[in-house]
């Protein structure tokens, strides 16, 4: 069966063969972590997320930066009438205006960028926990993808195992030709299943190559099969968690821009000093000014109670965020101990069972003491059993890696802001 794989995934990926290393080396698993390890080095969600804390770095050094200083030159009384023709009247300014910020305004500048460099670094994390979320769910996948087309493989050579036995018997006159062509039925039904397996495996092992880059041929099916203990769930202090931490960094966010709006009500001052040269005498002069702006039309209230409302928001969406994050919290808590109950009770007693019942009933199908019927049905029963298995493992692991993303603390620096 790996051998069957092997070759179907070489075929479907040979253009990435050249990416493949010595993570997925032949005969060895290609394990979850060496997955983890790869799609961390590859991920453009990373490399995005990064280029975000960077650009953020830059723009708190952009919002310290106070406001530069002009130079203004203006020449008077040149090219009129009379005395003014030419420049024998002119007079010539050169002067330096500064501008001073008043309010408060570089210091809120700093404060909200601050913020949306907390928010930056905090996206960062979370890119981190989604990738480990989507690597592990697409590697949960395809174990359980090649699961199924093992068993899948598997019920194909009962068929035909079948299908020889019901002829032996119509050809002893044991049976009617009805039962050869039920079992024919039966076979064909499962190659058809077994092909659907397969092509479910090669697009898994493709999802899976697409985020790590590696090529593998064989997963890890013991981490699979391993179900963790579930005992009595364990409190969750949400407001530790990434979405928590999101959701405060937001009304930071929105709580330094109310601060800048309130800055930028206070108008600002512009110091203006330079000389004054007059051509008729060649006399210099110093000149001196002030300018303020009024606020006539925009004295910034608009601004200021759009920050407002937008912070009320901001801490609207942080209360509901803790809330959703209670209920995704409990609800994939309790998924979790369901699909591990189902998948103790499918992988172990039930599927004993199952396999023992068709077991006897294939020995007592081909001496004759069971009719073809009871065969079917204890066959579908083992194929129904392994399904749920199956897919109850794999319902494990995918609530699992959502539990974990759930609860996946925030950084410390995150924690100490609130």
């Amino acid at each position: 069966m790996n051998r069957i794989i092997a070759a179907m995934l070489a075929a479907g990926v040979c253009a990435s063969a050249q990416a493949q290393t010595g993570a997925a080396l032949a005969g060895s698993p290609f394990t979850l972590e060496q997955a983890l390890t790869a799609a961390r080095a590859t991920s453009p969600a990373l490399e995005a997320s990064r280029s975000g804390v960077t650009a953020a770095e830059a723009q708190r050094t952009v919002a310290g930066l106070r406001p530069n200083p002009s130079l203004d030159t203006m020449t008077e009384n040149v090219t009129g009438s009379g005395m003014y023709s030419g420049l024998r009247s002119s007079e010539t300014t050169i002067a330096m205006a500064i501008p001073v910020e008043l309010g408060g305004k570089r210091s809120a500048r700093i404060a909200v960028a601050s913020a949306q460099l907390g928010r930056a670094s905090l996206d960062a994390v979370i890119a981190q926990a989604d990738l480990r979320l989507r690597v592990t769910q697409a590697y949960n996948e395809a174990v359980a993808a090649e699961r199924r087309a093992g068993t899948a493989h598997d019920q194909v050579e009962i068929a035909e195992q079948g299908l020889r036995a019901a002829r032996a018997r119509v050809s002893a006159g044991r049976a009617s030709p009805l039962e050869e062509q039920r079992a024919e039925l039966v076979r064909l039904n499962a190659a058809g299943a077994a092909d659907r397996a397969d092509r479910s495996i090669k697009l898994a092992f493709d999802n899976l190559w697409r985020l790590t880059g590696q090529a593998a041929s064989t997963l890890d099916e013991i981490w699979f099969d391993r179900i963790g203990s579930t005992g009595p769930t364990r409190p969750i202090d949400t407001a530790a968690t990434l979405a928590a931490a999101a959701a405060q960094a937001d009304l930071a966010t929105a709580s330094a821009q109310v601060r800048l709006a309130r800055s930028q009500r206070v108008p600002d001052v512009t110091f203006t000093a330079g000389a004054k040269r007059l051509q008729a005498s060649s006399d210099t002069a110093a000149v001196f000014g002030v300018s303020v702006p009024l606020p006539l039309f925009n004295n910034g209230r608009a601004s200021f109670d759009l920050a407002s409302a937008q912070r009320q928001q901001a801490d609207a969406q942080r209360r509901v965020a803790l809330l959703d994050a209670d209920r995704e919290i409990a609800s994939a808590q309790a998924e979790l101990a369901n699909a591990a109950t189902t998948a103790r009770n499918a992988a172990g007693p039930a599927l004993a069972a199952a396999t023992e019942a068709a077991r006897i009933a294939r020995i007592g199908y081909r001496e004759g003491k069971f009719g073809q019927l009871d065969l079917l049905e204890a066959e579908r029963a083992l194929s129904d059993t392994k399904a749920t298995a199956i897919d109850a493992l794999a319902a494990y692991h995918d609530t699992q890696a959502r539990l974990e993303r759930l609860v996946t603390p925030a950084p410390e620096s995150t924690k100490d802001a609130r």
